[in-house]
């Protein structure tokens, strides 16, 4: 197994993807940006009115619950289904999930009412959605006992998507193949918007890639890496995202296949996942 991420940013900048945002509004100029750096055409629209109409033009599609509203989600339903009849990618990134019940209710409801492709959370985000005891803290990770591999997997067997779980080591699964990316840095952390940022960058990778999960995988490699470059020129959290702008629009094929740090292995359903 292989992830060619460097092939498959080749083909975002190729193809010129558009990735229609239902997304957080504090982050919305950063996910914007980081489409826009890596090749692609990003579009921010969340008016009802519109939303299908928008979907129409796009070849992804990507919510974000970070700044949810009832009204918004309902926004999100109708992009979803517009989506799922085209057989477009949908990524869901469950921001803050675990925080308040109206954030679990409404991300159950997207999860139950439309086809998610792609759902991306940190580590309590994910785990709470797999019915574990968890609280999120505000939209940080909460520390998480147990399996999470095994946890990510069996909800992406149930809810019949991929499961993107980011943290020091980004777990991406379908529930058949996990991969394990190393790639990135602390300074990542420091930055409010690389989450939301992440997702965009998915949303990008799976407009070119039908494989969901080496969509994902590639995506979190192409950023991770342009975050490690980034850590090592900037002076602090404000130059860094700077500093990552300039390495995703610089990113090339011979530094993703010198830096990348990734690694699959197939996901046995009747024991837990290794180390």
């Amino acid at each position: 197994m292989e992830v060619h991420a460097a092939l498959l940013l080749r083909r975002v900048r190729q193809k010129q993807p558009v990735v229609h945002h239902l997304t957080n509004w504090v982050t919305i100029y950063d996910c914007a940006n980081v489409v826009k750096v890596l090749g692609g055409s990003p579009v921010m629209a969340h008016a009802r009115e519109e939303v299908a109409d928008m979907v129409a033009l796009a070849d992804s599609l990507v919510l974000n619950l970070g700044t949810l509203t009832p009204e918004l989600v309902e926004s999100m339903k109708l992009a979803a289904r517009a989506a799922n009849a085209r057989g477009i990618p949908v990524v869901l990134d469950a921001c803050g999930v675990g925080a308040t019940p109206l954030r679990d209710r409404k991300c159950r409801e997207l999860l139950e009412e439309v086809q998610i492709d792609i759902l991306k959370g940190n580590a309590s985000e994910v785990a709470r959605l797999a019915g574990e005891a968890v609280i999120t803290r505000g939209v940080d990770a909460a520390a998480v006992a147990g399996d999470l591999p095994g946890l990510a997997a069996r909800l992406a067997r149930e809810r019949h998507l991929t499961v993107v779980v980011t943290g020091p080591e980004d777990l991406v699964t379908d529930g058949k193949v996990l991969w394990r990316v190393r790639n990135g840095d602390p300074m990542m952390a420091r930055v409010v918007g690389t989450g939301c940022m992440a997702a965009s960058v998915i949303g990008a990778f799976a407009a070119v890639e039908p494989d969901r999960t080496v969509a994902a995988a590639a995506a979190l490699v192409c950023f991770g890496i342009a975050g490690e470059c980034a850590a090592q020129g900037c002076l602090g959290p404000g130059s860094f995202k700077e500093c990552l702008y300039d390495y995703l629009y610089h990113l090339n094929g011979p530094t993703v296949e010198r830096l990348k740090k990734v690694a699959g292995c197939a996901v046995s359903t009747s024991s837990p996942i290794g180390p």
